[in-house]
């Protein structure tokens, strides 16, 4: 199987990457993300998390994504100025994707398959469901969309894998 970490992928800006260069050698929480979604205030945290933690190897990757409600319905640029306006957005964005059915990213795809912390594996559930990646590409916490990035075991699991 190829590495969660050398899935192409497109960044907002429609260059192509990877997990591996857009954040080489660092823990990463990729998380599916929306601006029009009654979570969208996780914002705030995940650039509390970026910010805290981006210094000793760590990076939020966003991960735009229309598939609940239509609740990310932006052009890239829309996107990119609503981010960076209204929260500050300061990690990595991808191009707007699909996490869950037919249509899936390959990265989804693949994290789809991982249980969360009661075992259960299968699609996002909703926006701002998250993914804890170590160095390697490893899944190492799957967490679901009400737990904010700065929960206490969010934080734990963060400081456990740096």
């Amino acid at each position: 199987m190829t590495s969660l970490r050398d899935i192409p992928l497109q960044t907002l800006a429609d260059k192509p990457t990877t997990l591996a260069e857009l954040a080489a050698d660092q823990v990463v929480l990729l998380v599916n993300v929306a601006s029009k979604c009654g979570l969208t205030p996780q914002y705030t945290g995940l650039v509390e998390l970026q910010r805290t933690y981006g210094p000793r190897g760590f990076t939020v990757v966003g991960a735009p994504c229309n598939q609940f409600m239509g609740q990310e319905p932006g052009t890239s640029e829309e996107i990119a100025e609503f981010c960076s306006t209204t929260y500050g957005v300061d990690f990595p964005l991808l191009e707007k994707l699909e996490v869950n059915g037919e249509g899936a990213h390959p990265l989804y795809r693949e994290l789809t398959r991982v249980a969360d912390a009661d075992g259960t594996a299968g699609d996002v559930q909703w926006n701002f469901e998250k993914f804890l990646l170590g160095r390697d590409g490893t899944v190492l916490a799957r967490i679901r969309p009400r737990t904010e990035p700065t929960d206490p075991s969010v934080i734990a699991a963060i400081e456990a894998a740096l």
